[in-house]
């Protein structure tokens, strides 16, 4: 559907009840609720039932809402255990309550058009007309998702899914065709693996959330991981610190070292597989709230079950696509990332090698990672959740950001460990995670 037969009709719209998204609603049903493009087609495309607004893919731990820090800071404040012991939450946005100005297909389109992340994916303006069919159901799916009101949403809400989310959306739907192409027809094609390199707290997790419902609404299974499903067990972060004595950076989980390599190259390698109706595995979760706050491996029990044909695997993780450096270059940053470095030389083979195409998450000065975590962390307290306290929280960064101040600036100048640049986004995202 072109965008001018929609101009054509538009109207401007009221505060109430009005909006873009009923606009386009009478203007491509002339009020016949049966249309294929009709309001309630849209409003039912996700059976609320099935799919809970909040369902942590990582089971089994009760401090997964720190995976989702800028997800539970912005779109929610407390959660509730559902009987398969899923996570679902009710919704309290702090973003300001006042709607944004958007009256009209027009003025949708023009606030997608001047989102900065068009340009840098090749998209004019013209394309962006010829999908605004798609522009408006991803739209509304992702107000379902995160139940928020579409005829009331805010700017910050706009910039997050019509400038981030959707955008990112329709690169990743780009790489699934590139990647499909490559083979023939009848021939069974692996999942495509994306792999999404960002810092703490800069929302990766949530863009992961959103892009995962996506796919599932439009018929594409996907799988998500993070490399925290690949830590160490309990027993085996013991044993990394009795061999690291001394060492801040490998006391607890986190820097290179502290992962089950041999883990995650069995995951990667059986999700590869996973073409046919019938296939089944489980995908390893980990529990950050055991041996009080520690951490263990979650109980293979509690993991959940995916089934072919998988179409993408969103993979995630602050440290993904880091290379080892000179050593030199390490100690200048912090003498004990020596040994992080060395470890870090067995990384390519487990993670970086399976992924086919990258989303790099850029920021100007690794310091936000404290600000976001604090930002969370005061979110979680007020919500009458555990939450760290301040001086925690510093604590908790510092064994982090050595490795962003001295792997980072590699990152963001040569892309990930034995990445295509073709096939390589970096978005960078201000203080508030916006992309600038």
């Amino acid at each position: 559907m072109a965008l001018l037969s929609i101009l054509s009709q538009q109207t401007p719209f009221q505060a109430k009840p009005f909006s873009v998204f009923n606009n386009y609603y009478y203007n491509n049903t002339n009020g016949n609720s049966n249309s294929t493009h009709s309001f309630s087609h849209f409003s039912s495309l996700s059976n609320p039932s099935q799919t809970p607004f909040f369902s942590s893919p990582k089971s089994g731990s009760s401090h997964s809402a720190h995976r989702f820090s800028w997800f539970q800071s912005t779109f929610m404040a407390n959660d509730n255990s559902t009987a398969n012991g899923r996570r679902k939450s009710s919704v309290h946005s702090v973003f300001p309550t006042t709607p944004a100005q958007v009256s009209s297909v027009q003025d949708l389109f023009d606030f997608i058009c001047s989102g900065p992340l068009l340009n840098k994916l090749g998209y004019t303006p013209e394309m962006v007309t010829e999908s605004i069919d798609k522009w408006l159901a991803y739209g509304l799916h992702l107000c379902r998702l995160f139940q928020l009101n579409e005829l009331y949403l805010t700017v910050p809400q706009k910039v997050q899914f019509y400038q981030f989310y959707i955008p990112v959306f329709f690169w990743c739907e780009d790489q699934v065709s590139h990647h499909r192409s490559a083979y023939k027809e009848g021939e069974e094609v692996p999942p495509l693996v994306i792999g999404f390199s960002a810092p703490q707290g800069c929302g990766k997790t949530t863009l992961v959330f959103a892009l995962e419902y996506l796919f599932r609404v439009t018929g594409r299974k996907a799988a998500t991981l993070s490399i925290d499903d690949f830590y160490l067990t309990a027993e085996g972060q013991a044993k990394l610190r009795k061999e690291n004595p001394g060492n801040a950076l490998l006391e607890f989980r986190g820097n290179a070292g502290s992962h089950d390599l041999s883990l995650s190259v069995e995951t990667l390698t059986s999700l590869s597989k996973l073409t046919k109706e019938g296939r089944k595995m489980k995908l390893p979760r980990y529990d950050k709230s055991a041996y009080n706050g520690r951490g263990d491996r979650a109980d293979p029990s509690t993991w959940p079950e995916i089934e072919g044909p998988v179409t993408v695997v969103l993979f995630e993780g602050w440290m993904l696509g880091f290379k080892p450096l000179p050593v030199k270059t390490v100690v200048a940053v912090n003498p004990q990332l020596k040994i992080v470095n060395k470890n870090l030389e067995a990384y390519y083979d487990a993670w970086d090698k399976f992924i086919e195409s990258w989303i790099v998450i850029k920021i100007k000065d690794p310091n936000c990672v404290y600000e976001w975590r604090l930002q969370a962390e005061l979110a979680m307290r007020a919500a009458g959740k555990p939450g760290m306290s301040d001086e925690e929280v510093k604590d908790f960064v510092s064994r982090y950001l050595p490795a962003y101040f001295a792997y980072l600036p590699t990152l963001y100048s040569e892309g990930p460990n034995g990445s295509d640049p073709e096939r390589v986004l970096v978005i960078e995202i201000d203080e508030g995670r916006n992309p600038c």
